[in-house]
């Protein structure tokens, strides 16, 4: 064996040696934001937060050493959150649209995007495209993963994202090619037509 081939072996040891556990913590602003996004109020985020972590913990015999944890935790996050949404089936009905046209306004402040406004948009869309935007956009996640962790072609996810980013340019009044002149840097992701590169 080359010493080459003995610190390759090595690093797979420590790999292998380390806790997914440990890791978790570090997780935790990305998965509040995303079940934030979901559930839409604060307490609510936090308890789905809380039982994906409970079940990560008591699952991790699961997770496969060296594979994505952070798509892994999502994953968990989304189907707890979905699974608990069909068994209490409490939607909130705008069938005609009336209360989410009172929403939206667009700011008439020196043109610049108030990020209350981009909220206000951004929670009119549906359920799969403001997932979609949020885990391809602000969570930086790649096409391939997010359609892995969703269970559908990477073609539904690219659609339902630009489909999102569509229907909020439409909410905010944006012009075609007009800019967003916001410095939030989760909201230029949502918005930007490209995928970010992941390092």
């Amino acid at each position: 064996m080359t010493p080459a081939d003995k610190s390759g072996g090595e690093r797979k040891d420590a790999i292998a040696q380390t806790d997914p556990r440990e890791e978790l913590v570090e997780h935790l602003p990305a998965l509040r934001a995303f079940a934030l996004s979901l559930t839409r109020e604060g307490a609510s985020a936090d308890d789905l937060v809380q039982d994906t972590i409970v079940k990560a913990w008591t699952n991790m015999d699961k997770f496969q050493a060296g594979t994505n944890l952070r798509a892994w935790l999502f994953t968990i996050l989304r189907n707890t959150f979905y699974s608990a949404r069909r068994k209490t089936k409490r939607e909130v009905s705008d069938s005609d649209g009336l209360h989410a046209a009172r929403l939206s306004t667009r700011p008439d402040h020196d043109g610049r995007l108030a990020l209350r406004d981009f909220r206000v948009a951004f929670e009119q869309l549906p359920d799969e495209q403001r997932e979609a935007l949020i885990l391809v956009g602000a969570s930086g996640f790649s096409y391939e993963e997010v359609a892995e962790m969703t269970g559908v072609a990477i073609g539904t996810v690219k659609s339902r994202a630009n489909r999102g980013r569509r229907k909020l340019a439409e909410l905010l009044h944006l012009e075609e090619n007009e800019e967003l002149s916001m410095n939030d840097q989760v909201t230029l992701a949502v918005m930007a037509p490209n995928q970010p590169v992941r390092r």
